[in-house]
């Protein structure tokens, strides 16, 4: 076990280390979902305002749903790493090494999410001028839910990364994943009655429909779903991804 745990802390420590030596990667990883939200999430906004200017509710409103675009993002993207590992060599040292395999994907995964809500920690910062405030509490809360949100997409991400040969393939399919999970997620419109009754379906059953809820809550008090349904569907989904990464990593020549 001792041997598992420094396995899982030196990939963590691996994934922290190359994040906050890459400056370009935080800025221009930062800059996207900032474009989303003050360029795209403006320009929305004028359509629920008569004359232009915006609507200041709508920007409340999308703000959590940026953050888990931006963590989502980070999250799956991260795994690409285990790709490139893969073909330089490191991924095949670490795998002979005298830890058990189930430990790299738990370490990955923590890693990928530790820095995927750093990532989203940038997008907190600028809450203000979208006049959303909250409190500690409030704040301590939203870092725990983007860290599920983030441990769940990373899982998911790794067991993607274990099946693919190519980083051009991960990209492919995580592009053609993705982009309808965060689209299906409630995280730029509400997801009531008056979506089409398909529509309603696949927000439903979109993993990242309940992060993205349970953020809102947290942050700006708006909620579609219950609070525990939220937690229970992230963490489950979370769990069973990462228990199916593991099982490929154990299977990994």
């Amino acid at each position: 076990m001792k041997a598992a745990l420094m396995g899982i802390y030196t990939l963590w420590l691996r994934d922290i280390t190359r994040f906050l030596k890459d400056k370009p990667r935080i800025v221009s990883s930062a800059a996207q979902p900032l474009l989303w939200l003050f360029v795209l999430g403006m320009g929305l906004s004028t359509a629920f305002v008569r004359g232009g200017g915006g609507s200041p509710q709508y920007l409340r409103f999308i703000y959590p749903g940026i953050i888990s675009m931006s963590v989502l993002f980070t999250s799956i993207f991260s795994a690409v790493s285990i790709i490139w590992d893969r073909e330089f060599g490191f991924l095949k040292e670490v795998l002979v090494a005298p830890i058990p395999r189930w430990s790299v994907a738990i370490g990955r995964a923590l890693g990928g999410s530790t820095v995927a809500v750093l990532q989203g920690a940038i997008i907190l910062l600028f809450a203000p001028i979208v006049h959303v405030s909250f409190s500690a509490l409030q704040l301590m809360s939203a870092f725990l839910v983007m860290f599920m949100i983030a441990f769940s997409m990373t899982s998911f991400g790794i067991l993607i990364a274990t099946r693919m040969q190519t980083h051009e393939g991960f990209q492919v399919i995580t592009n053609f994943i993705i982009l309808p999970m965060f689209f299906l997620s409630g995280a730029m419109f509400p997801t009531g009655r008056s979506l089409p009754a398909w529509m309603r379906a696949l927000v439903h059953i979109n993993p990242l429909s309940y992060g993205v809820d349970a953020l809102r809550g947290t942050l700006v008090g708006m909620r579609g779903f219950s609070i525990w349904l939220d937690l229970l569907i992230v963490i489950g989904f979370g769990a069973i991804m990462l228990t199916i990464g593991a099982y490929y990593f154990e299977r990994t020549e």
